[in-house]
C-alpha cells in the first residue's frame, strides 16, 4: 500500500444506468492483474456486482470500493449505481474522491441520469474526466455523443481520444495526447501502437493542439514556454494537465470499449500519470475551517458509507484525511464522543477483502464493527475536535406508507427500519400522528423496493406498501353563529354549559368581529401551519372567563380532529360572545364539552372547505416521450406552469396535488424506458374540487361509523 498521498488516485464511476461501468471496472481490474478472469454483467459475476439482488437485476444498486496498482499508484476505484433512486450511494461515493469518471453510453449519449451526477458532482467541486464507452455498439455515434456532452456541459469537455472505426468493427482508438493510433487484437488486451493514417492526421494535430494549449492555460509559466516554444514536453504537458483537471478547468474525454477491453488500459495509465492525487486537491472543508490530506498530521477518518452485512455485522468504509492510521487505534467520534477501537483494518475488491497494517492520508479502507458510528460520522485522537463537513443528502421525493401481516411485527420492522436508515440517510421513516400511519419516504419506487427485499432478507419481516394518506386541512369560508348547550344530569351534581360562539375565516390584520367587544384576544400558531384566533367577548359576566380555557381547549380538540375528514384545521377566528353557567353545575369539563360541540356546530354552517398539499413538479425528459408524461401529468389534475428546453431535454413544470402522485416514481419509469427524472417541492395548500371534497367526507364518515361499530 502506498505511503504517501501523491501515489493515491481515488476515482469513482459515474453514468446513467447501463453505461458500462461495471463492466469498465471489471476490465481495469482485470488489465492490473487484480483478477485472472473478467466477470460478465450478464452472467452475474462481476466483482464489483456481487449481491445476490444485484445479480437477479443485472445492475449496480449499491456503491463497491475496490482497489488496483497501476506502476507507481494504487488507485482506488468506486463503482455507483446509476440510478438516481440511489442517489445516497452516489453522493457518498463522490464525497471521497479526487476524480470522478463520467462513463457515457456511446449509442445513447447523454442521458438524463448523467445530467442529474453532474449536478451534484458541480456542487461538491469534483475534478472529472468523461469515457464514451460501448465504441463497438452499431449504433455507436462518438461525434454526436460528445457534441451532446459539451453543449450540456461546456467546452471544458476536450477530446483526447477518438474511434477511428465506431461500430462493430471497431478496434482501433487515435490518441491525440500522445498522437499514436492503437490498434487492438480481435479479443481485446494490449494493443499495437501504430502510425496515425495520413487521412486523420490533420484532425489529430488540431486535437493535440487544443490540449496543449488546454494544459498550458493553467499554468503562467507553462503558458510563457508554450508562446515561446509553440509546444510543451511530455513533463509540462502532464503537470498542467493535472492542474487544469484538479481545478475543473479542464475535462479530458476517452474512448473505449469495456466489453471487449479496448482502451481501458490506456486510460489507467492517464488515471495514474495525470489525474490528481489527494495532495493535488484543495484542503478538505471542514464545518469550522479546511484539513489538509498530511501523512505527517494528527490522523482523521470520516466515514462515507456503511453497510450491514450478514454473520459480520456493520461494515464502515472510511477516508483517511489526515495522518496515517493502523490497526489497534483507538479513535474518537467527533459526533457523539463515542471511543472507538480499530481492531481490523482492510482494503477492499468488492466483497474481497485483505487486512493491512496501516492506511495513509487520502486513502480508502474499510472497518468493521465500530460500535456507535454512522455516515457522516468524523473519528480522530483526542483533543482533535474537528469534523469533516458532511455529505449534502437530497431531500426524499416520493413516499409511502407500510404496515405488516400483524401488529407483533411492526416492532420489529419499525427497529429493522432504523437500523438500515443509519446506512441510508436518504430515507426517511415518519411515524405520522396526524396521519395515523408509518409513512415511509425515499428517493423512488426502486430505492423502496430494495429496502424491503432487505428486510424480508436480512431480518425475515414481511412488510406491505399502502397509500399513504393525505395531509389535508380544513377551514371555512364564511362566518356562522351558533350556540351549545351542554347539560347532564347523572345524580348529585351534574354538568352544564351553554356557548355562544361566532367562527369566521382568518388572517391577518383582519378588523373586530362586527358587533362584539373584544375583551380578550389570543392569537395561536397552529404547529400544523396557520393560525387559530381566540377572541373573549362576554360582557356582564354570563359566563365567567375561567372558563374561556376550557372553551378554548374544547375548540383546539376538534381543530386537531376537523369536523369534515378529521384532519387539522386552520386559520379560524372563534368569537365567544355570550352563554350560560351554573352554580353548581358548570366545570371545565361541561364547557370543553360545550365548546367543542358549538365550533363543530358552526363549522358546519360556516361553508366549510377542505384544503390540499400542491406540489411544484419538475421534470426533465426526451422529446420522444414528452407527450406521453403530458398526457398521464392531465389525468393528476396538474397544472402546466412552462416547459422550457435544458440541453437536448425538456423540462416540464407543473403544479399538481400530492393526492395524485402515488406511484408516480414508477409511472414515469415505465413511460420513459428509466430515461426522465423528476423533482417535488411543497408549494401551497389550495382548495380540494367540490366533488372530491362530497368524496372525502362520505368517506370519512363510513370509516367512522366501521370504527363505531
Amino acid at each position: 500500500m502506498s505511503s504517501n498521498p501523491k501515489f493515491i488516485r481515488n476515482v469513482v464511476l459515474l453514468g446513467h444506468s447501463h453505461s458500462g461501468k461495471t463492466s469498465m471496472i471489471e476490465t481495469m481490474l482485470f488489465e492490473a492483474k487484480a483478477i485472472t478472469r473478467r466477470g460478465t454483467v450478464e452472467a452475474g459475476n462481476t466483482i464489483s456486482d456481487f449481491s445476490e439482488i444485484e445479480q437477479e437485476r443485472k445492475g449496480s444498486l449499491f456503491s463497491k470500493l475496490m482497489h488496483v496498482s497501476w506502476k507507481d499508484s494504487k488507485i482506488n476505484i468506486i463503482d455507483t449505481p446509476g440510478s438516481d433512486d440511489f442517489v445516497g450511494e452516489i453522493l457518498s461515493s463522490m464525497k471521497v474522491a479526487d476524480l470522478g469518471i463520467m462513463v457515457l453510453n456511446g449509442a445513447h449519449g447523454v442521458e438524463v441520469g448523467t445530467e442529474l451526477i453532474w449536478e451534484y458532482k458541480e456542487k461538491l467541486a469534483l475534478p472529472g474526466m468523461f469515457v464514451i464507452n460501448q465504441c463497438d455498439h452499431e449504433k455507436c455515434d462518438f461525434d454526436n455523443t460528445l457534441e451532446q456532452a459539451r453543449s450540456r456541459f461546456g467546452a471544458k469537455l476536450i477530446p483526447f481520444q477518438y474511434p477511428l472505426n465506431p461500430g462493430r468493427s471497431f478496434n482501433a482508438i487515435i490518441d491525440a495526447l500522445r498522437m499514436v493510433m492503437y490498434e487492438y487484437p480481435e479479443d481485446g488486451g494490449k494493443p499495437v501502437k501504430k502510425d496515425i493514417p495520413a487521412s486523420e492526421m490533420d484532425k489529430a494535430k488540431a486535437m493535440h493542439n487544443a490540449i496543449v494549449e488546454a494544459a498550458a492555460e493553467n499554468d503562467d509559466t507553462l503558458m510563457e514556454h508554450f508562446f515561446e516554444s509553440g509546444t510543451l514536453d511530455e513533463s509540462e504537458l502532464a503537470d498542467g494537465l493535472r492542474k487544469g483537471i484538479a481545478n475543473q478547468q479542464l475535462f479530458p474525454v476517452f474512448c473505449a470499449s469495456a466489453t471487449k477491453n479496448m482502451g481501458t488500459g490506456r486510460i489507467m495509465g492517464f488515471i495514474n500519470d495525470v489525474c490528481p492525487s489527494p495532495a493535488d486537491r484543495p484542503p478538505a472543508r471542514l464545518t469550522n475551517g479546511t484539513l489538509k490530506a498530511d501523512e505527517s498530521g494528527a490522523p482523521v477518518i470520516f466515514i462515507y458509507k456503511t453497510f450491514s452485512e450478514p454473520k459480520i455485522g456493520r461494515v464502515s468504509y472510511f477516508k483517511v484525511y489526515s495522518g496515517k492510521v493502523k490497526t489497534g487505534d483507538e479513535l474518537i467520534n467527533n459526533t457523539n464522543r463515542v471511543h472507538e477501537r480499530l481492531n481490523q483494518i482492510y482494503v477492499s475488491n468488492g466483497k474481497n477483502r485483505e487486512q493491512v497494517q496501516e492506511l495513509v492520508a487520502g486513502d480508502l479502507g474499510v472497518v468493521v464493527k465500530l460500535k456507535d458510528s454512522h455516515t457522516n460520522n468524523t473519528l480522530s485522537i483526542k483533543g482533535n475536535e474537528i469534523e469533516i463537513e458532511p455529505i449534502p443528502f437530497p431531500e426524499p421525493r416520493i413516499r409511502t406508507a407500510i404496515s405488516t401481516e400483524n401488529k407483533n411485527d411492526l416492532e420489529k420492522l419499525i427497529k429493522a427500519i432504523h437500523e438500515i436508515q443509519e446506512e441510508d440517510p436518504t430515507l426517511i421513516l415518519e411515524q405520522s400522528a396526524r396521519l395515523h400511519q408509518n409513512i415511509l419516504h425515499g428517493q423512488g419506487q426502486m430505492h423502496l423496493d430494495l429496502l424491503k427485499y432487505r428486510i424480508e432478507k436480512l431480518y425475515g419481516v414481511h412488510m406491505d406498501f399502502i397509500k399513504p394518506r393525505i395531509p389535508y386541512l380544513e377551514t371555512i369560508n364564511k362566518s356562522a353563529d351558533t350556540s351549545y348547550r351542554h347539560k347532564k344530569q347523572t345524580g348529585g351534581a351534574g354538568q352544564f354549559a351553554e356557548v355562544h360562539m361566532r367562527v369566521e375565516p382568518y388572517h391577518e390584520g383582519m378588523s373586530d368581529p362586527a358587533g362584539l367587544t373584544v375583551r380578550q384576544r389570543d392569537v395561536e400558531e397552529m404547529s400544523w401551519g396557520g393560525k387559530l384566533a381566540f377572541f373573549w367577548c362576554i360582557v356582564g359576566g354570563s359566563i365567567d372567563s375561567k372558563f374561556s380555557s376550557a372553551i378554548k381547549k374544547g375548540v383546539m380538540n376538534k381543530m386537531i380532529e376537523g369536523p369534515l375528514t378529521g384532519s387539522y384545521c386552520t386559520n379560524i377566528r372563534v368569537s365567544v360572545f355570550d352563554g350560560k353557567m351554573h352554580p353548581v353545575d358548570s366545570n371545565d369539563m361541561a364547557f370543553q364539552i360545550a365548546g367543542m360541540s358549538a365550533f363543530k356546530e358552526a363549522f358546519h354552517n360556516a361553508a366549510p372547505q377542505i384544503m390540499e398539499p400542491i406540489y411544484d413538479l419538475e421534470i426533465l425528459c426526451g422529446d420522444d416521450v414528452m407527450g406521453d408524461v403530458m398526457g398521464d401529468l392531465q389525468t393528476r389534475r396538474a397544472i402546466i406552469m412552462g416547459m422550457d428546453s435544458d440541453g437536448h431535454y425538456q423540462k416540464i413544470k407543473a403544479r399538481v396535488p400530492l393526492s395524485e402522485m402515488h406511484n408516480y416514481s414508477s409511472t414515469l419509469r415505465s413511460l420513459t424506458q428509466g430515461r426522465a427524472k423528476f423533482s417535488m417541492k411543497m408549494a401551497e395548500y389550495a382548495a380540494v374540487p367540490p366533488d372530491l371534497q362530497n368524496k372525502l367526507i362520505t368517506e370519512y364518515q363510513a370509516h367512522a361509523k366501521d370504527t363505531e361499530e
